[in-house]
């Protein structure tokens, strides 16, 4: 399990800004450093434990790029057509065991291996057959062309896959090409997940007129789930110090990182991080994030605890820039930093200076074809429609103020938030 002290992450200043939150966070994490060979078609969304180097060149032999004919350098034309006899035809996966003749071409495929001494390939659609059966070519065609060269995409012993990569289907694919069969990747972090209050019922079971069906829980070990780690669902936790304190305890020696949601503002039944400081220590952060900014940080046990707000919108928004770096930091995955795009917006804002912000919005394309970001008409940090009914969030930075339409702004996809 990760081990840190309880004082690594002591912060005793003014209300912190999502950078330096997520900067104390990755800079003093601990990864793990368990390994465990997987099949490479179970690697996908792994962190890989070890660099990869090209056991082989890719392609592995010189090959045509398409269908058409093969020539040799030496016998390209240059200013005028030239007829050339057919002299034999080599498929894909098949052998190219004879040089080809001065003067002939071979009749070749797409990813059929280049016969000896050939080095170019004519497309079949530029070529024509003479009354002779011949193949005619066209002048001017550059030496090389339509030839896939061995090692052309990677060399041999070229660093191909680094350690700390978060494995995508195209890594996968790589190292199918290598003929891989087994990675070695980090092991799954261990996440317990709670949800506090009173107010919960979990699905399935009775829900009193007062209460609400608990949806935090299952968004945040949805969103754990799909950056690979292995998630306990540990239920809800009830408002009271000593059972929280007992719950989150229990549960500190086996797992990485602790989650919980809803308890960690100030008022009179948010018991969180009292429960926390009887048994380790916590550091309430104000982040200036919004929506989201009470959120809590603390060690039990050398175990990570965040602590994420009740309402959706702001679990939501504080797991994609609290949780999801310190996942990737205790994987010890390469920076993942979330990019947002331009797009024009279609909305007025007002915003106060100092604070980040994150606007629930759609996209669609303006009447000149230009992206434009539309706000989801009502507010509300407790509105799951908002999460629903939009495509991503629109990024405003601590220094804005006020934003107008036509105003380029900065727009996060959901897809590519985790």
């Amino acid at each position: 399990m990760a081990q840190l002290s309880d004082d690594c992450f002591a912060f005793g200043g003014p209300m912190m800004s999502v950078d330096e939150a997520v900067g104390l966070i990755t800079t003093r994490v601990n990864a793990i450093a368990d390994i465990e060979t997987v099949a490479v078609i179970d690697a996908d969304g792994r962190v890989l434990a070890r660099d990869i180097a090209a056991p082989l060149p890719l392609p592995p032999f010189t090959n045509s790029a398409v269908d058409g004919y093969a020539v040799r350098n030496a016998d390209l034309p240059e200013s005028a057509e030239r007829a050339f006899p057919l002299d034999g035809r080599i498929q894909a996966g098949g052998l190219a065991q004879a040089p080809i003749k001065a003067g002939h071409t071979a009749r070749i495929f797409t990813g059929a291996p280049m016969p000896p001494d050939a080095e170019t390939v004519f497309m079949q659609e530029d070529v024509r057959l003479d009354e002779a059966g011949r193949i005619v070519v066209p002048p001017g065609l550059k030496p090389g062309a339509n030839v896939r060269p061995a090692g052309e995409d990677i060399p041999q012993g070229h660093v191909a896959l680094r350690a700390g990569q978060r494995l995508l289907p195209q890594h996968v694919a790589l190292a199918a090409a290598f003929g891989l069969v087994r990675l070695d990747v980090v092991r799954r972090i261990r996440v317990a997940v709670f949800s506090t209050g009173d107010e919960l019922a979990s699905p399935g079971e009775p829900r009193a007129a007062s209460q609400l069906f608990d949806s935090n829980r299952f968004m945040l070990m949805a969103m754990l789930r799909r950056l690979g780690c292995e998630v306990s669902d540990l239920g809800i936790l009830r408002d009271e110090r000593n059972a929280l304190a007992d719950g989150l305890k229990q549960v500190a020696g086996s797992h990485d990182l602790i989650l919980t949601t809803g308890g960690v503002s100030t008022g009179e039944e948010d018991h969180v991080k009292a429960a926390v400081e009887s048994i380790g220590s916590l550091v309430l952060w104000r982040m200036a994030i919004k929506p989201g900014r009470p959120v809590a940080m603390g060690i039990i046990g050398g175990t990570p605890l965040i602590g994420l707000p009740g309402n959706p919108v702001a679990s939501f928004v504080t797991f994609v820039h609290v949780v999801r770096p310190t996942v990737l930091a205790l994987a010890g995955s390469l920076p993942e930093p979330l990019l947002p795009i331009p797009v024009r917006a279609a909305f007025t804002y007002k915003k106060k200076i100092g604070r980040r912000e994150y606007v629930r919005s759609s996209l669609r394309r303006g009447e000149d074809g230009t992206l434009e970001a539309v706000k989801f008409p009502r507010e509300g940090a407790g509105l799951l429609s908002s999460l629903v009914e939009t495509d991503g969030l629109i990024e405003l930075g601590d220094d804005i103020t006020r934003v107008e339409p036509g105003q380029s702004v900065g727009f996060l996809s959901y897809a590519d938030l985790l």
